[in-house]
């Protein structure tokens, strides 16, 4: 079954998902203890990770994520469901300099242009077949239809989108050098701010009229972010 994912794969992404921390690749602080189980209730300020649990207070339990292992169920607008396991998802990530995301596809599926602003992207494709490509800042697409097995990668802030071209459903596991990455996507980034951005602005910038700019803006208020 396609899901079953290859025991090869898994060593894959697990070698490429402890290469990224190391001081030399990691954008994030090195830290300056073995690990840091944050207290999300703490109402110290946030300073790059938050504050750290007395080392006593930690348990096994603390280091392990089962949060991958059944498929997502619910699909947004676009046909993708997307499962963060970041920081706040997994706080055992805090200050370790590492995250990941598994995205799921139905037929069709589209993961919009978006940017993961504080990290690079390296992903693995474990099901179907995506269009990958990413935008450079001198304006050039780099793309390329990837299959299971296959890696791509996504530079720190550059926009970029996934599309299922298969017949079937398609999936990716990407890993980050950050526990925080982010994610910027550009549909809402412009036309779904909060506030807004003035109808004026859009319409110089994208040379269209204001009527159109603001169709834009009640099309993707649907979309939801």
């Amino acid at each position: 079954m396609a899901y079953q994912i290859n025991l090869s794969l898994i060593l894959v992404l697990t070698i490429v998902s402890v290469c990224l921390p190391w001081p030399s690749l990691s954008v994030d602080p090195t830290p300056l203890q073995d690990f840091c189980i944050p207290d999300l209730e703490s109402k110290s300020p946030i300073i790059n990770g938050f504050p750290c649990k007395k080392p006593a207070d930690a348990s096994s339990k603390d280091f392990f994520f089962e949060g991958l292992t059944k498929r997502g169920n619910e699909f947004d607008t676009l046909n993708v469901n997307l499962t963060q396991v970041d920081v706040f998802a997994f706080p055992a990530l805090n200050t370790l300099g590492m995250s990941m995301n598994r995205v799921e596809f139905l037929p069709g599926g589209l993961n919009p242009p978006h940017t993961h602003p504080r990290a690079t992207e390296l992903s693995l494709v474990v099901e179907g077949k995506l269009l990958a490509g990413w935008v450079s800042t001198e304006y050039i697409l780099y793309w390329k239809v990837v299959s299971a097995g296959e890696l791509f990668v996504i530079p720190p802030g550059m926009v970029h989108f996934q599309l299922n071209v298969g017949e079937g459903r398609a999936q990716f596991y990407a890993s980050f050098n950050s526990q925080n990455p982010g994610i910027s996507k550009m549909a809402p980034t412009l036309f779904d701010s909060i506030p807004l951005i003035p109808d004026d602005v859009l319409s110089t910038a994208f040379n269209l009229n204001d009527s159109v700019i603001q169709l834009i803006k009640s099309k993707v208020a649907h979309l939801g972010r």
